[in-house]
């Protein structure tokens, strides 16, 4: 059975593995010690929103998935937006509905700060995350052109 549930501190080693799996998929060295202290941060100093998908099997549970938002602001709305930054499902549970369920988290979320929405982006080569986004009510943006600029 999966359920979802907002992450508590009490979650983070298990929360960690994931985070540290969703970082190497995205093509990033495994830094378990900083990704650790990150997440900490983040529930701690309350600067994100983290919703985890829990797996529960013979009074066994197992972290499997989650989603990290992060509050932005519409100076034009005049309200706060949610930036959906994260989202991962372990390997072995993909194919199952569990994004579409921390999406849900996600809108829920959303919903309750009366907020404009969500915001999210993905690699155009994402072919599962191009996928899922349309069929969970997300539509892709084709009026504005996104800038970054980094050091």
């Amino acid at each position: 059975m999966i359920t979802t549930r907002k992450a508590l501190i009490q979650d983070l080693e298990n929360l960690n593995t994931l985070f540290d799996a969703y970082r190497i998929f995205y093509k990033k060295k495994s830094d378990v010690e900083a990704s650790r202290q990150f997440l900490k941060e983040r529930i701690e100093n309350n600067e994100s929103e983290i919703f985890v998908a829990q797996c529960s099997e013979n009074n066994i549970e197992k972290l499997v998935g989650f989603v990290q938002l992060y509050p932005i602001f519409s100076s034009t709305r005049l309200k706060r937006f949610w930036l959906l930054n994260d989202l991962f499902v372990d390997k072995d549970f993909r194919g199952k509905g569990i994004s579409v369920l921390l999406i849900d988290e996600a809108k829920k979320l959303a919903i309750q700060t009366d907020s404009v929405g969500l915001m999210l982006e993905t690699d155009k080569n994402n072919i599962e995350g191009n996928h899922l986004y349309p069929k969970t009510g997300f539509e892709l943006d084709t009026e504005h052109n996104f800038y970054y600029w980094s050091e």
